[in-house]
């Protein structure tokens, strides 16, 4: 895992932060997570993070509650004690936060500003690629220069 940064994993991504209004319904969320693709959305109210709202919390409070999504807003389900890290903090400290915080998604923040997001996902993909080609450059060591 070395020394990837979260800063680097974003240039890898990408920096797109889909967010949502506190106010919006849930129905609308929902909608939103699925054109995009996501898993969850950052809740944005004004330019201040107010919280983030997850396919996990959608299932939770709204599914198992027997809750309407049109009618329930997001603010009433999403998580606005938000985890958040750093760009400079490194893929394997995030992915020791993730695990021990449970969480599936991470906003990462820079001077109060949020400038990405990465998801376990993305994190065990990234790992994925780097153990790729470790062993690609192990193999062409071990073999002379010359891939069999």
């Amino acid at each position: 895992m070395s020394q990837i940064t979260l800063a680097r994993l974003l240039e890898m991504k990408g920096r797109d932060v889909y967010t949502i209004a506190p106010g919006a319904s849930v129905l609308e969320a929902i909608q939103e997570m699925s054109e995009r693709g996501v898993g969850a959305l950052v809740v944005m109210d004004g330019g201040a993070l107010a919280g983030i709202i997850s396919e996990r919390d959608y299932t939770r409070k709204v599914i198992l509650q027997g809750r309407a999504s049109r009618d329930t807003r997001v603010e009433e389900i999403m998580t606005a004690n938000v985890i958040t890290a750093t760009p400079e903090l490194t893929l394997e400290q995030a992915m020791r936060l993730v695990s021990e915080r449970r969480i599936r998604h991470l906003p990462v923040t820079e001077a109060g500003k949020v400038i990405g997001v990465v998801s376990i996902g993305d994190m065990v993909q990234t790992l994925i690629s780097l153990q790729k080609e470790t062993i690609e450059q192990l193999t062409h060591y071990i073999g002379g220069g010359y891939m069999a």
